[in-house]
């Protein structure tokens, strides 16, 4: 095995699956952003969730708006609900792990919210259940995910925005989440900033 082909390999089927890709989410990230920046301008916040690789790009998400991205601005209302390992393990422990997520939507969650729900399949339990309460709180989705979407697909509804990566292997869809999630903040920022270019 030679590493130094296997790497280039890598950085070249990352590259691919990136510029492949920008027909078919360019539009539903840009509906992203302005779903997002109407929330943040009519006092809402932004909750996100996801497990593993997705419960950390929750939290990057969190911290960008939180913090600042590439421009300076005022804090902007995130919240990872990934987080809380008291909230977490305790709800894991009396309920079940699918209710993590959604027990605090249904705690922290108003109408005018957005909820940012991360899954590489589609499948996860524990997002399915955070966007069905996001939706009884009258509250958009942010969908992210790959493999066709999976059972979120069936979820979402038509004011919600779906952003399906079109590929099946999880390492190029979750570098493609990271790449979503900077354009939405770059986005939210132009929006929020007036920038034009």
């Amino acid at each position: 095995m030679n590493l130094i082909d296997r790497i280039s390999r890598q950085f070249e089927d990352s590259a691919h699956a990136k510029l492949s890709a920008i027909e078919w989410l360019a539009s539903p990230v840009a509906e992203a952003v302005e779903v997002m920046t109407k929330c943040l301008l009519g006092n809402g916040k932004i909750l996100a969730c996801g497990n593993g690789g997705s419960a950390a790009d929750a939290q990057h998400f969190a911290a960008e708006l939180v913090n600042r991205f590439e421009m300076e601005r005022p804090p902007l209302a995130a919240v990872a609900l990934t987080t809380d390992s008291s909230v977490l393990t305790s709800i894991g422990n009396d309920y079940e792990f699918a209710q993590i997520f959604s027990k605090q939507v249904y705690a922290l969650g108003q109408a005018g919210d957005v909820l940012l729900a991360i899954s590489t399949s589609g499948n996860s339990p524990s997002v399915l259940a955070a966007i069905a309460a996001a939706h009884e709180r009258e509250m958009r989705v942010v969908a992210l995910t790959g493999r066709g979407g999976g059972k979120i697909t069936e979820l979402l509804k038509q004011k919600d925005v779906h952003v399906c990566v079109p590929t099946d292997r999880v390492a190029r869809i979750q570098e493609i989440h990271l790449l979503v999630l900077h354009c939405l903040c770059d986005g939210i920022d132009c929006l929020l900033l007036g920038v034009e270019n």
